[in-house]
């Protein structure tokens, strides 16, 4: 067990019981634990298999090459439909993971596997995403935006075409390329 992984069990204020069941189970695989991006990721040779993370409705085991596993019980779960590879077991409650322990502890061992075999998730290809008529008007009317968005690496850009296409209205395109037009300019990212 990881001290600085303890600390973010201690703290959580829900889940902390379902968190602590998930967190022997996965442990139980032999995988190392680390804290990734505030939660308990857990890692074979290095690399990321699982993390533990929770939402206001359920906690969930997020399986990095999810979209590889066979998932014979049909109970991952795809975040969102922008999600390429992660995918989730999600529980509402202790009862639940108790319930499923055995199959809890086959899919890390499939993720395991997974991650041993060195497969690889196919990911789209940024320029497979829709781009927004807005987005291709400004690229078209300002060169020196068209450059620095070109130049942005592919994650950003998929990040910016992402946010931007979500809009329904094009007024709400417009105005978010305008907002992010000086992020991009500076090489930044929707997050960064």
């Amino acid at each position: 067990m990881n001290r600085s992984v303890d600390r973010f069990f201690q703290k959580a204020e829900k889940w902390r019981d379902e968190f602590a069941r998930l967190r022997e189970i996965v442990l139980g695989s032999g995988l190392s634990e680390e804290l990734k991006w505030g939660q308990p990721c857990y890692l074979h040779q290095g690399r990321n298999v699982v993390l533990i993370h929770g939402f206001k409705d359920y906690c969930a085991l997020l399986f990095m090459k999810g979209a590889l596993m066979k998932d014979q019980a049909g109970a991952l779960v795809q975040q969102t439909e922008n999600v390429q590879s992660a995918r989730q077991l999600r529980f509402a409650g202790l009862p639940e993971i108790v319930n499923a322990e055995a199959l809890i502890a086959s899919y890390v061992a499939e993720a395991v596997e997974v991650e041993k075999s060195g497969r690889k998730v196919q990911r789209k290809e940024t320029a497979q995403f829709d781009v927004p008529e807005e987005l291709l008007q400004r690229l078209d009317e300002d060169p020196a935006f068209k450059t620095a968005f070109e130049a942005l690496t592919p994650g950003r850009q998929r990040g910016y075409l992402l946010h931007f296409a979500s809009a329904k209205q094009a007024r709400t395109r417009s105005a978010r390329i305008e907002k992010a037009a000086d992020r991009i300019l500076a090489g930044k990212g929707l997050d960064d």
